[in-house]
């Protein structure tokens, strides 16, 4: 089983863009519509930018029509924390990963089914491995998810 852990502050600013930097390490939020994965049509799964830990999968990707990538689950439940978050002067609960403790985004009940639920993430929070280079990054047990899929 792989070990997922945060670098370093050091390490971090060296490795993350300034925007990765933000809304990772300060809950940022990036702007919608101008991200890297909002439209992102590809199977495959996404990870913590910081720790690799899996987040999410493709399949559980859908259109909200928010201009950020949305999901309806977790890839690894077990990856996710969550929290209450009154930033915007309401309660919404926010989500984190759980090795690293990056932001992600927030979690919402106005998904679609089977959940209810729409995991809104930040791109700069994610990075993408494409379902041909699961293996080769070490993802390799994800690759049955997607057999038989378009």
């Amino acid at each position: 089983m792989k070990t997922f852990t945060k670098p370093s502050e050091n390490e971090l600013r060296q490795r993350l863009s300034p925007l990765q930097y933000e809304v990772t390490q300060h809950e940022g939020t990036e702007r919608p519509y101008s991200n890297e994965y909002w439209n992102n049509k590809q199977a495959g799964i996404y990870v913590d930018v910081v720790s690799g830990e899996p987040l999410f999968s493709s399949l559980d990707k859908y259109d909200s029509g928010t201009g950020w990538p949305s999901f309806t689950k977790p890839l690894e439940p077990e990856n996710i924390a969550t929290h209450t978050d009154y930033k915007l002067f309401m309660a919404r609960t926010e989500v984190r990963s759980k090795q690293a403790d990056s932001h992600l985004g927030h979690v919402f009940d106005d998904g679609p089914a089977p959940t209810g639920l729409r995991y809104c993430m930040n791109s700069a929070s994610l990075r993408f491995i494409p379902v041909e280079r699961l293996e080769e990054e070490g993802y390799g047990e994800y690759r049955s998810l997607f057999k038989d899929k378009k």
